[in-house]
């Protein structure tokens, strides 16, 4: 049988800080992200399943990414959980979405994160194949399951 990959893109907004960097991204800024997750399986063959000929609905796929990665981050400021206690402070004085992270919040510990968030939650019989962030139009990290 045939291994087939799917891949779904996800948008979302974001600021972060990164913490003791040497250059501009020091300061909050933000992005819009594009997130690719592609997971790879055998489609399923059953006649009377629902999902019939299907690796995954790319609904439930969906439906995973949206509430495990995206709702969390999207319009939140991600910052190290050890950036200054003043500043986190005053942003939760001020209600504004904050994601304190055990990492500092670069794009490729973000691929890190979500890997470690999503794969456990696909189906036995689906894998997780690859990610890909793309911080800006020019520039994006990926993760490959077949490199780790």
């Amino acid at each position: 049988m045939s291994r087939i990959r799917l891949t779904r893109l996800f948008t979302f907004e974001a600021a972060h800080a990164l913490q003791n960097y040497k250059g501009g991204c020091r300061n909050i800024h933000g992005h819009s992200y594009r997130l690719e997750v592609t997971i790879i399986g055998t489609p399923i063959v059953s006649e009377t399943h629902p999902n019939d000929g299907m690796v995954m609905d790319f609904k439930d796929l969906k439906k995973l990414v949206q509430e495990t990665i995206i709702e969390p981050i999207d319009h939140a400021l991600l910052l190290r959980q050890d950036a200054s206690m003043e500043l986190v402070e005053a942003l939760r004085h001020l209600n504004h979405k904050l994601v304190l992270t055990p990492f500092q919040p670069t794009c490729e510990n973000m691929l890190i994160d979500f890997k470690q968030r999503i794969r456990h939650l696909l189906p036995d019989y689906v894998e997780l194949h690859s990610l890909k962030l793309w911080e800006t139009e020019k520039s994006f990290a990926e993760w490959y399951a077949s490199d780790n």
